[in-house]
């Protein structure tokens, strides 16, 4: 895997059960790699959904609501519990983290994209890990479905914003495949894509998981979107993140789209 700068995006559908709470060994398994990845020299960006699937299983919810104020509440709680775990995780392996919340709306001028790309470089250059999210509490669109679209797009302009070399969507599925894997049991994985062509849009259709609000097209426009900044992506499963170790080796692991910025 090239590049030193890489962006890591987790789901909802990684980070909890099915119940809505969080799932703790994955969680510090997670960590664990990303810090050891970070004391090797990498330069790690965490992309991290979850405030609201978090929030759900914290106040007892067993269903996503479907009011946008509740959905604000709710991510209000989520937000909080999730940066507590990562804080306490991240510091058990001495590394500092920082919150950053964004909307549409930090960076829809060249003035403000200037302020958040400063602060995304500050904390790199310090040592700091940043774990970004969408600002669902504030950003009502988002929560009704027209924000960034969901923190899958969120990474892919989080990886532009930082000048990353690779952006990394963990998920609950291996890749990308021919057609829908749990539905189709001859479906076959998808190991390189040079170019994302309608026929891979079609493939990628369906949505995300109860908890969650993306699914693998939202993963394929973000992908689409990065390569063409000359960011290479990854699409692969979280359930195991010491497989990171694998993909920084250069193993096959998930869907690679390989980088295709346009020299002008």
């Amino acid at each position: 895997m090239n590049g030193n700068r890489i962006v890591i995006k987790v789901g909802t559908s990684t980070l909890t059960y099915e119940s809505g709470r969080l799932n703790i060994r994955r969680i510090e398994q997670l960590v664990e790699v990303l810090c050891d990845l970070s004391n090797s020299g990498k330069e790690v960006v965490l992309v991290s959904s979850g405030a609201i699937g978090v929030g759900m299983g914290k106040l007892g919810l067993k269903k996503r609501p479907s009011l946008t104020r509740e959905k604000q509440a709710v991510a209000a709680v989520g937000q909080c519990e999730l940066m507590f775990i990562y804080d306490k995780m991240f510091g058990e392996y001495n590394h500092n983290i920082a919150q950053v919340l964004l909307t549409k709306y930090s960076i829809d001028t060249d003035f403000k994209r200037h302020y958040a790309v400063n602060t995304l470089e500050t904390l790199i250059e310090m040592g700091i890990i940043p774990i970004v999210n969408e600002n669902d509490t504030c950003a009502i669109d988002e929560l009704d479905g027209d924000n960034f679209g969901d923190n899958d797009n969120l990474s892919a302009i989080v990886a532009d914003l930082a000048n990353a070399e690779t952006l990394i969507m963990l998920t609950d599925i291996d890749g990308l495949y021919t057609s829908n894997p749990r539905k189709n049991p001859d479906a076959v994985k998808i190991d390189v894509v040079n170019e994302i062509t309608d026929e891979i849009r079609i493939m990628a259709g369906g949505s995300g998981s109860a908890r969650g609000t993306g699914g693998m097209i939202t993963k394929i426009q973000a992908s689409e979107f990065a390569t063409s900044k000359g960011i290479e992506c990854v699409i692969m499963n979280g359930e195991n993140p010491k497989r990171l170790y694998d993909l920084m080796e250069g193993k096959p692991i998930g869907t690679r789209f390989t980088a295709n910025k346009e020299i002008f």
